[in-house]
């Protein structure tokens, strides 16, 4: 398509023309099509449809809600910081230069032509989540309901642009509308985390947003660059990490600070689950290596290994709660990463090895008062094998929820019915959302409510539990579980407690 022809001679939004079918999301999506069954679904939902939303795991900028500036434009909204929208896109021939990844803005004509990349292959999203979730955003966030096409792009554009002009569309606006309570983000051990803090000492904020401690690349002797990330690692916690024992301290000293400004867990994604020791000199020794450049591929897993389990060490110690979601390739496409940078839709997953994997970790800490490790996995096949089967003998144990490639109506369903026979519904964390898109979370979070009532009227239908038992475990699953597994404590509007 030429230039030219993303130019518009008039200006102002337009009115969305009826001119293809309205999409306005069907009140019984994703519930049971067994008429008896659906019934059931619809009351059990009824009772989770309008409570708060506790998102304890996701990548939104804590800056967005500090500084609540309203967004620029549709496209950077939906469309160029979400690597589910921009993948599926690029797998469709969509080079992601097109689609405004990398850079810090768009103009209107760029963020224009973005949109309508997204309008012309819409049809590559049916039957994935994505669409499902863009579909619930556009018809009940921004009221438009009428399905993308490049024919009515500029139409849809122009109706998402006039409301995010609006002081309702703000992002401050925009939290207090979707009902969220508790909001984590995900950050680097170096932050100042100076957006949380305005946000705290904010008079006119009534919202909890969270950091999260995220280690990873400072526990990965291979990254690019490790020993100037240990080095800024240091100058932030004032600690000199030229000697082991002066890393682990720096380490200890930051997760001190995230406690100070909020922070309730770590973060962690590493490529296995390894978690086998080193003995101390070993783990001096190969610290020295690698801050000279000089450690083997084998000695850096190792020592990733051996601080994995220091990680859990430290939350004994510190009370922080521990993610793990292991098993992803990332940045399979160098040329992309190069080009573009991480997080840009190239991160794939692989099978995983759970049970001889956090032996280590476990033997040492799982029966440890207090401690609370979540595994998270994009490996089916672990669920009822693996991980349930952890989460229903150690009492630290947490099934988490599926996330990434697995936060889709049909894996969902699995999931339940994978890991309830050994794990009950109190041994899982709740539903994350895992995103960068804001206005995604409140469809993400629906979307799992909506399966989980419909899991839960089969159960009713099948007399195991009855209804009213039903609808507690539902209400327990949306706001105890998540609060539980990830040390929220009690949150405003909350109809349980820890």
């Amino acid at each position: 398509m030429a230039d030219d022809d993303l130019a518009r001679p008039d200006s102002g939004p337009r009115t969305v023309r009826n001119t293809h079918p309205a999409q306005r999301p069907h009140p019984d999506r994703l519930l049971p099509t067994e008429p008896r069954v659906r019934d059931i679904a619809r009351g059990l939902y009824a009772h989770v449809r309008d409570r708060p939303i506790v998102s304890p795991h996701g990548h939104v900028d804590a800056h967005l809600l500090a500084r609540d500036e309203p967004f620029s434009d549709p496209a950077t909204l939906f469309i160029t910081p979400d690597h589910y929208v921009t993948r599926m896109l690029h797998a469709h021939g969509v080079g992601l230069d097109e689609l405004g990844v990398g850079r810090e803005a768009l103009d209107e004509a760029s963020a224009r032509a973005v949109w309508r990349r997204l309008c012309e292959h819409w049809p590559a999203f049916r039957g994935t989540p994505i669409r499902y979730w863009l579909d619930v955003e556009l018809a009940e966030i921004f009221g438009v309901e009428q399905r993308l096409s490049l024919q009515t792009a500029d139409e849809t554009y122009d109706a998402v642009a006039a409301r995010l002009a609006e002081p309702e569309f703000r992002p401050r606006a925009l939290y207090r509308r979707f009902g969220i309570d508790a909001l984590a983000t995900t950050d680097d051990p170096c932050d100042d985390l100076a957006s949380h803090a305005e946000l705290r000492d904010d008079p006119s904020w009534q919202g909890r947003v969270l950091p999260t401690f995220r280690p990873d690349a400072y526990l990965e002797p291979a990254v690019p660059d490790w020993p100037q990330r240990i080095k800024r690692l240091g100058e932030a916690a004032d600690v000199d990490t030229g000697s082991y024992d002066g890393y682990v301290a720096a380490l200890e000293a930051r997760r001190r600070y995230f406690i100070e400004h909020g922070a309730t867990a770590t973060d962690h994604g590493h490529a296995d689950l390894g978690t086998e020791p080193l003995q101390t000199a070993e783990a001096r020794r190969i610290y020295a290596a690698a801050l000279a450049g000089a450690a083997t591929e084998a000695e850096a897993t190792a020592f990733r290994r051996h601080m994995v389990t220091e990680m859990a060490r430290m939350s004994c110690d510190d009370g922080l709660a521990m993610a793990l979601h292991p098993g992803i390739v990332r940045n399979h496409h160098r040329p992309t990463l190069r080009r573009f940078g991480p997080d840009t839709g190239h991160d794939l997953p692989v099978r995983l090895e759970v049970v001889r994997a956090l032996r280590p970790l476990l033997e040492r800490y799982g029966t440890h008062p207090g401690f609370h490790l979540i595994l998270f996995t994009v490996d089916e096949t672990v669920y009822s094998r693996e991980i349930a089967p952890l989460a229903g003998f150690y009492p630290s144990v947490y099934v988490g929820a599926p996330w990434w490639f697995l936060d889709t109506p049909d894996a969902i369903r699995r999931f339940r019915r994978a890991v309830t026979d050994s794990a009950g519904f109190g041994k899982t964390a709740g539903f994350v959302d895992d995103t960068r898109a804001f206005c995604s979370i409140p469809a993400r979070h629906d979307l799992s409510r909506r399966i989980d009532a419909g899991v839960l009227a089969e159960f009713v239908a099948e007399h195991r539990p009855d209804e009213e038992e039903a609808a507690e475990v539902l209400v327990e699953l949306v706001e105890r579980q998540p609060r539980v597994a990830f040390k929220l404590g009690d949150v405003a509007g909350a109809g349980a407690t820890t």
